[in-house]
Formats: C-alpha cells, structure tokens, sequence
C-alpha cells in the first residue's frame, strides 16, 4: 500500500468537550513517521503504547477516563483523540504530524465530518513514493470485557479491512440493538461513518453535569437520548442507527492505534476505548 498524507494543513478551531476549554489542532502533511501528535514541544506518537495506564496521567476526573482515549508523552497529553484518528484512518492518511495547543482535541458536533471537511479542504490527500505494510493477523484476535462485551479480528486473504460494531444496552435502556459496518473505503467512511455523533443517556449526561461536566453544551449539540425511548431531546438523528455509527466511528479511532493499516474484518459488540485499546496491545503481541 502506498503511504498517504495531507496536501496542505488541516486546521481545528473549537472547544474541548471535557475541559471545556479552547482547543486548537493542525494537522500537517509528513512525509513519514507515522502519526504522531506535537503537544508543547514534545512528540506523542499515535500508538496504543503512548495511552496512559494511570487515571491520573489524564486532565479528568477519577472514572471520567474511560469515556475518551487520551495519548501521553513524558511531560504533555493528547486527550479526546479518537476522533480526529478515526478520520485520518478512514481517509486512509498514514503519516501526518497534528500540532495541538492545549490538552484536548476541539469536539465540534461530536462527528468526525469536520475533521474530514477540513482535511478537504486543506486540497485531500498526498500519495508519498514510499510504501507501508499492512498489519496481517496470523490467526483470529479475540479480547473479552465486562457485560459480554468483545472484539474480534479475523484475519482475510485480500487486501482491505471491514469492520462492525453492534450497540447492545440489553434492555438497560431504551435504545434497540442496532449495527453499523464499514468496508474500509474512504468514499463509504466519509458519508455513512464521519456524520455520526457523540451520545449519551440522558441519566448519563445528568450525573456528568453534576460532576463539573458538560455544562458549556446543551441537547442541541450534543446528542442526548431518552433513557426510556431512545429518541434524541431537542435534536434530531441523522441516521436511524446513529448511535452504532458512532460507536464504530470511535472504534476505527482507537485500532488506528496499532500505527499501520489492518488488514482483517474486525467485529465487535458492546465494546468501549478500553476494550478497543487492550484489542491493539493483543493483536500487536500476536505479531510479534
């Protein structure tokens, strides 16, 4: 596969979703490397090594950690990255540098569509002379979480990777069992993958406000749903499977993290970040 980065830089404007705070990024074309992320002077690079095993390595609260994937190096942080990696991967960008001021990347609507609106117009993608290996499974991959959730890579003969997501709140919540599926094609991931937003219970969203969350946005940019129903308060779904789509958005975002294309069909249900992150530390052991 050839290597593939940016033609011209990818600038972010908006504001920090957790903090709450200004947040900035740019994203730069790199002519190798990989991706990494340029924070205070200091190089992170975009691999499941530089996620942090200590809550305290993160800029939130105890338990807040989880909701998000966060990149640390020996001084500066990287947090809410999950998007912005999601889009790199799903345009198919393999090295690109993104130079980011303060301590979380902008949340915009809670889609990956503006990272992908800026990347184009930015003049789309650059392909490099050089050459990048994808990462080919030897056999199946399966990591198990908590409440039945998983994640399994099974490895394919053909060149490509295909992904599902299945979003499963067994009956906890009034959202229905719902899929969303990607074939690996940057065309597919730009309509049917980047739209979807960031969601949460409305149950959710209450006991984050109380904890100093969450209280700069209101339902109507962010995605928040009835416990009982399912349906969106003051806002409406852009897809009847939304929810799944996000899901899956986040979990392109977070296998990025292995630092090479995959070459598998990846299914995973009820899966979150964590499970997402143990899921690249597993299939990088199987390789090694």
């Amino acid at each position: 596969m050839h290597r593939h980065t940016l033609k011209g830089p990818a600038i972010l404007h908006g504001t920090g979703l957790f903090t709450g705070a200004p947040a900035e990024a740019a994203i730069l074309p790199a002519r190798s490397g990989g991706v990494r992320f340029a924070v205070g002077g200091e190089a992170i690079p975009a691999v499941v090594a530089s996620v942090p095993t200590d809550p305290s390595r993160t800029p939130f609260p105890s338990g807040v950690a989880a909701r998000n994937t966060t990149l640390a190096g020996s001084r500066a942080i990287a947090a809410t990255i999950e998007h912005v990696m999601s889009a790199i991967a799903g345009l198919g960008i393999t090295d690109a540098i993104i130079e980011l001021r303060g301590p979380e990347l902008p949340m915009f609507d809670g889609s990956a569509e503006p990272i992908v609106d800026a990347i184009s117009a930015a003049g789309g993608l650059l392909q490099l002379s050089d050459t990048v290996t994808p990462i080919v499974p030897r056999e199946m991959v399966l990591v198990e979480g908590a409440g039945g959730s998983s994640i399994r890579i099974e490895p394919r003969s053909s060149p490509g990777c295909s992904y599902a997501y299945t979003l499963d709140y067994a009956g906890k919540a009034g959202i229905r069992r719902q899929t969303a599926s990607w074939d690996g094609r940057a065309a597919t991931y730009q309509v049917e993958v980047a739209p979807a937003r960031t969601f949460c219970l409305a149950s959710e969203a209450l006991a984050l406000r109380e904890r100093g969350l969450f209280r700069h946005v209101t339902p109507k940019e962010m995605l928040v749903l009835d416990d009982a129903t399912g349906a969106p308060l003051e806002n409406d779904l852009r897809f009847e499977n939304e929810p799944a789509r996000h899901k899956l958005l986040d979990l392109i975002g977070d296998l990025a993290l292995v630092g090479s294309p995959i070459q598998a069909d990846i299914f995973a249900e009820r899966s979150g970040h964590a499970l997402a992150h143990e899921a690249c530390r597993k299939l990088l052991a199987s390789m090694a």
